[in-house]
């Protein structure tokens, strides 16, 4: 997962030209997923890859963009590790709530302290629990009102984050384990 491109007209690359380059990395089967830098794809070699992944980037485009991989494995922990399965995330309420509830990718597991930081910053009826180096986020009134944003979660957390919204990591999933 790329953070931060096509984000308000910055830092622009189409997910064609994206596949292109993750093909000329050796990469196989490289499927993007909408516009916000979601690829998957497999790799035999295991070394280095998010390096190898934003220098490409920054060689190509020349800007940086950090990337945080995650394997399939990883998706379906998180997957299964969703504390709000009362919202019915597998059946009909992925479209009431698949927007509302997000996962936030972090670079890696954030202190205690820093998390009991960000809370203070979530309404009232805002939910986040941490796991590893995932922020589950419940924002019922939508993402776009919360102040726990990915901006904000980056700067207290003291990592770098990139935010999904639970219809996107369930579909991440899905093309990974085809």
């Amino acid at each position: 997962m790329l953070r931060g491109i096509n984000v308000s007209g910055q830092k622009k690359i189409k997910m064609a030209d994206l596949k292109v380059l993750y093909e000329a990395l050796g990469f196989a089967h490289v499927i993007t997923y909408i516009q916000s830098g979601n690829v998957v794809f497999t790799v035999e070699k295991n070394t280095s890859l998010t390096a190898l992944i934003e220098t490409a980037i920054q060689k190509q485009y020349g800007f940086d963009v950090p990337v945080l991989l995650r394997t399939t494995q990883d998706f379906d922990d998180i997957i299964k590790n969703c504390p709000f399965t009362h919202l019915n995330l597998d059946g009909v309420g992925i479209e009431q709530n698949g927007t509302k509830v997000l996962v936030t990718f972090l670079s890696n597991a954030p202190l205690d302290e820093d998390v009991q930081n960000v809370r203070k910053y979530l309404s009232p009826s805002e939910t986040m629990l941490v796991k590893g180096n995932a922020i589950y986020l419940h924002c019922p009134d939508g993402y776009g009102k919360t102040k726990a944003s990915n901006a904000l979660l980056e700067k207290k957390l003291k990592v770098q984050a990139t935010t999904r919204n639970w219809k996107t990591v369930q579909k991440l999933f899905a093309l990974a384990s085809e």
